[in-house]
């Protein structure tokens, strides 16, 4: 396979995609060429710096405009604000050759196709043989683009389709020409997904490839039935969201984030460019849609579309007044039947058959995707793999379409179509007659998915790691209500937590013991991850608090103790333990990293020590681990203020300060530069096994245990000043004085001379007994209540 080595990018184009794509290939280091149009006049503000049209700054204005937009977005396209340093800002007049030296061009201009012709014939001239060209277009034909361009040229360009923000969305489509290289195209696939981190499909060159083409068929299928049927917007949402594994967005939510006007964009697109006259009914915009377009109701970058937000209160739009009305949401006896089953096949099932408005809404809007997905086979993408993970990593569904239909049972919902008078695909009632019920199912190696009258595997690069597949293949070694410990393969085992939001409790501690020493005597070492929506969202609050209101003190304080010991237990095993934290991890999620020999996070990595917002102060050793973390993570040789650094460590704890991604939460010291960060969440497991390999053949021996020095009396003072001075700004309430004094005395190691060398046990006492003092105050079990009811923190 060709050895494709990028190291420098050229973005042509520095609209939101271009920057978003820029942002994306900073965050995983590759230095950037940003590059847009001169502008053809001044601005007021350059008029008045004396500047004209020939000063590089005014030339270059629009990308690096673009450029410093990229700190302010929300969600932030950056993982770390000295990634921005990675892009440098340019233009086409002056800097188009300087794109000689780079190894992939990707262009993002204005969706017209003279306009994008005309720039690869500039690129073509000033392109070095063998750099990849490839156009981010949401649906002008690739062939087209590549008309008239030089052999070299066409052999490397291909179609590289990302989603917007390209930072979160998974999706990366990848469209060929006939005259791409196979080998181009099979080392784009691999650098997609091992490099940028991306769910890459192949798709053909048709208008809108997959994910727009279904996505937007399905969302016009929908306004029709709301419209027809009398539904309203509102309800049409509290449907179609979560409830069938689709975002909270919904339907509607999603149109106002995406912007009514590139739906509408998208839409057309479609619509001019196929020939079916049924299916250019569907994707032709609906009046009122138009007349939305018309009042610039866009959604949320015009302040309104299908809502609007008048202080607290949300409208919905009533589509047949274009009034603005009271939210509401579909009321059904199927709903509360639903709610009583688990995932979304099971509920999608239970809700799409029923006889009321909910049921005939979801049959009416689903069965036609599904029809149509089918339909689409051959045409958009080869295989039904491809087009299940477009919609799952393109449109954050749950299920993709084949998925659904064999959720809801294919020959039943067939039936159910043919009685309708639905013409179903032909190819769909060929693999019942011949006995296939059902478009997966599970083989000895893993997912099987039908194709062309039988069942082939699913592909799956090695590096990404099922664990329901491998329980299910292996077994597992030893589980609890709260955790398993499974055989990762080449002496590895696995750690894995599936509590209730993997809330920490005497079941995992006892996991986490059980597992080091099975691991000490068995294995090279331990990976602790899992795959659920958040790695660890801390302890088991209400098991605390409900022991606390018992006045079982001592209970608590045992708790504590053995979340104590354990850690410990993570940090002197004398084999390597690996933590694979993602999403959120919180509290005692991070507490369990903090530990770690390694720590091999995702991108997308929210670590922080958040207790205080619920009253508390870390206790299972967080605030020793992370002032030790900062204390480590200190060049050799420089000279240090022990205060500076426990101030350092006291303001990330007492403003619980919680990392955006895995980047920050190195730059907020909790990892250090030997942990490891995954760009594809898929393949953190595998990168976590390597590095628990890599440390166990290199002879990985447990650190030696050693005094830590403290700021002392001096410290402690120092910290007090900070949190009096917090209070008289009015930026905390007496209560968050009381936590950060409790903090103040642990980090600073008590009422001790400064420098003063004490081990880690009287650190942990220290901890201890501050977190038990804490949990029996009233205004701290009130926050803790408040967060178990509400999900969010109280300021008493």
């Amino acid at each position: 396979m060709l050895d494709l080595q990028i190291k420098k990018v050229a973005v042509l184009g520095s609209g939101v995609m271009g920057s978003g794509i820029a942002a994306h290939l900073a965050n995983i280091g590759i230095p950037v060429k940003l590059l847009d149009i001169v502008p053809r006049e001044l601005t007021g503000d350059e008029q008045k710096k004396g500047l004209t049209i020939e000063d590089k700054q005014v030339r270059n204005r629009l990308a690096q405009t673009a450029i410093q937009k990229l700190l302010k977005q929300k969600p932030a396209p950056l993982t770390s604000k000295k990634n921005l340093s990675l892009i440098e800002a340019g233009n086409f007049e002056d800097d188009l050759p300087k794109i000689g030296d780079c190894d992939w061009i990707i262009e993002v201009v204005v969706e017209r196709l003279d306009i994008k012709q005309s720039v690869f014939a500039q690129i073509d001239k000033y392109r070095k043989p063998g750099t990849i060209v490839s156009s981010n277009t949401s649906g002008i034909s690739i062939e087209a683009m590549a008309e008239g361009r030089s052999e070299d040229f066409r052999k490397h360009f291909l179609g590289t389709h990302f989603f917007n923000p390209p930072r979160y969305l998974k999706l990366l489509e990848i469209i060929p020409t006939k005259d791409t290289d196979s080998e181009v195209l099979q080392a784009m696939k691999l650098f997609g997904e091992d490099v940028l981190g991306k769910g890459v499909v192949e798709a053909k060159d048709t208008p809108n490839f997959i994910g727009n083409r279904v996505g937007t068929y399905g969302l016009l299928v929908t306004v029709r039935e709301m419209i027809e049927r009398g539904y309203s917007v509102g309800e049409v949402d509290s449907v179609t969201g979560p409830l069938i594994g689709r975002p909270k967005s919904a339907t509607f939510r999603t149109l106002d984030v995406v912007g009514l006007d590139t739906f509408a964009h998208v839409a057309k697109n479609v619509y001019d460019n196929v020939s079916n006259e049924e299916e250019k009914k569907v994707f032709e915009v609906p009046e009122f849609m138009t007349k939305m377009l018309e009042n610039g109701w866009l959604g949320s970058k015009s302040g309104q579309g299908f809502y609007l937000k008048k202080g607290k209160e949300i409208l919905e739009l009533d589509p047949s007044t274009l009034e603005y009305t009271e939210r509401k949401k579909l009321k059904a006896p199927s709903l509360e039947r639903a709610k009583q089953e688990k995932g979304a096949a099971r509920k999608l099932k239970a809700l799409i058959y029923a006889d009321d408005r909910v049921g005939e809404l979801l049959w009416n809007v689903i069965s036609p995707t599904l029809v149509y997905s089918a339909e689409l086979l051959g045409e958009i993408a080869d295989t039904i793999v491809a087009i299940d993970q477009a919609m799952k990593w393109g449109f954050g569904w749950q299920l993709g379409p084949f998925e659904i239909w064999d959720a809801i049972g294919v020959e039943k919902s067939v039936a159910k179509m043919e009685e309708e008078g639905v013409s179903v695909p032909v190819w769909v009632k060929e693999m019942i007659e011949n006995g296939h019920t059902s478009f997966y199912k599970e083989g000895e190696n893993g997912t099987l998915f039908y194709t062309d009258g039988d069942y082939k595997e699913v592909a799956v690069n090695e590096k990404v790691i099922n664990l329901k597949q491998l329980k299910k293949q292996k077994g597992v070694i030893k589980k609890n209500s709260g955790a398993s410990l499974i055989d990762l393969g080449d002496g590895v085992a696995l750690l894995e937590f599936h509590s209730p939001n993997n809330a920490i409790g005497f079941d995992i501690i006892q996991m986490i013991n059980y597992a080091i020493d099975e691991v000490e005597k068995n294995y090279k070492g331990l990976v602790i991850g899992n795959q659920g929506k958040n790695f660890c969202v801390g302890a088991n609050l209400a098991m605390i608090l409900m022991e606390v209101q018992d006045d079982n003190i001592f209970d608590v304080d045992m708790i504590i103790r053995q979340f104590q010991q354990a850690m410990m237990k993570i940090k002197y095993s004398r084999k390597p333990v690996v933590a694979a934290p993602h999403n959120m991890t919180l509290g005692g999620g991070a507490e369990i990293c903090l530990p770690a020999a390694r720590i091999q996070a995702s991108t997308e990595t929210y670590m922080g020590l958040v207790e205080t917002g619920v009253g508390l102060l870390p206790g299972g050793g967080g605030n020793k681990e992370l002032y030790i973390k900062h204390l480590d993570n200190l060049p050799n040789g420089v000279d240090f203020d022990l205060t500076q650094i426990a101030i350092k460590v006291f303001e990330t704890i007492a403003t619980a300060k919680v990392s955006t991604s895995g980047e920050e939460a190195r730059d907020n010291n909790f990892l250090s530069a030997a942990d490891g960060i995954s760009v594809n969440p898929d393949h953190q497991l595998y990168d976590a096994k390597q590095a628990v390999l890599a440390l166990a053949n290199t002879g990985y021996k447990a650190p030696a245990r050693k005094k830590i020095p403290v700021s002392g009396e001096p410290g402690y003072a120092a910290l007090l000043l900070g949190a009096q001075t917090m209070l008289y700004s009015g930026y905390i309430s007496e209560h968050d004085l009381k936590i950060a004094q409790k903090i103040a005395y642990v980090l600073a190691g008590g009422k001790v001379p400064y420098g003063t060398e004490v081990d880690e046990q009287y650190l942990l006492d220290l901890e201890r007994e501050a977190f038990i003092s804490l949990v029996q105050e009233a205004k701290s079990q009130a926050r803790m209540q408040h967060m178990l009811v509400k999900g969010k923190p109280l300021r008493n």
